[in-house]
């Protein structure tokens, strides 16, 4: 986190690479490749889950956009770590923020290090409906289920366990290992229907930057995407 009185850092990324490279795309259907859950899997996903907890606080981890576009009702907010996990680009992306013409990159959690974020707890009332609905928003296919975890976190002292989406399986063949120029490369080209990459880094280390976390690893990349977009551009203008 950042030290206390520390300045704000100003970003290499700005809005301004990110309108660059920000271009209409259209929607494509990815479930020909995928098995979509339907309505009676997601219930019974969610009843498997909650189980899993046995009545304690309904919690989740985030560590990306669920920072800054968390789309659900909560009642408390604690910036906290998770300790065994790290932040990654290495969720390989075809559509949503890419293309299969342009993959891109999604952050997900791979295991060693740790990983500073916000848990957020959920209201005590109709914790089902809750998670039907999150899992609605979260995920869309069976190959997901293995990317949900609850893991071990801990804020204040005091350590529950948060529900946490995209916990990478090694095993996935969704999951690939990119060198740091390789992952700036796709992430400051990649765009599909709802945005870019680009967007999405700058988003999220945005609002790290706010709550005081200084992930060194998204830190560099995003000064690498940036630059990666200025060459671009001397390319199109050359």
């Amino acid at each position: 986190m950042r030290p206390q009185n520390a300045p704000r850092r100003t970003l290499a990324l700005t809005a301004d690479h990110v309108a660059r490279v920000t271009r209409e795309v259209p929607e494509q259907d990815p479930s020909h490749e995928n098995e979509p859950l339907t309505d009676a899997e997601r219930e019974a996903l969610a009843r498997k889950l909650l189980a899993e907890i046995d009545g304690q606080p309904f919690w989740i981890f985030a560590y990306g956009s669920l920072i800054w576009k968390p789309a659900f009702e909560y009642v408390e907010a604690r910036q906290c770590v998770a300790h065994g996990w790290h932040r990654s680009f290495c969720l390989n992306l075809l559509g949503w923020r890419a293309s299969p013409e342009q993959p891109g990159l999604m952050l997900a959690l791979e295991r060693g290090g740790a990983c500073a974020g916000v848990a957020y707890r959920m209201p005590g009332d109709d914790a089902h409906g809750r998670m039907v609905r999150l899992l609605e928003r979260e995920i869309g296919y069976h190959r997901h289920i293995p990317w949900i975890r609850w893991l071990s976190v801990r804020a204040n002292g005091e350590r529950f366990r948060a529900l946490t989406f995209y916990c990478a399986p090694p095993e996935d063949d969704a999951v690939v290992q990119l060198p740091l120029d390789q992952q700036a490369l796709r992430l400051a080209r990649a765009c599909g229907p709802v945005g870019s990459c680009a967007e999405y880094l700058h988003n999220t280390v945005t609002h790290l930057e706010d709550l005081g976390i200084r992930d060194t690893y998204l830190w560099r990349l995003q000064a690498m995407v940036a630059a990666e977009i200025d060459a671009m551009s001397c390319g199109e203008a050359g």
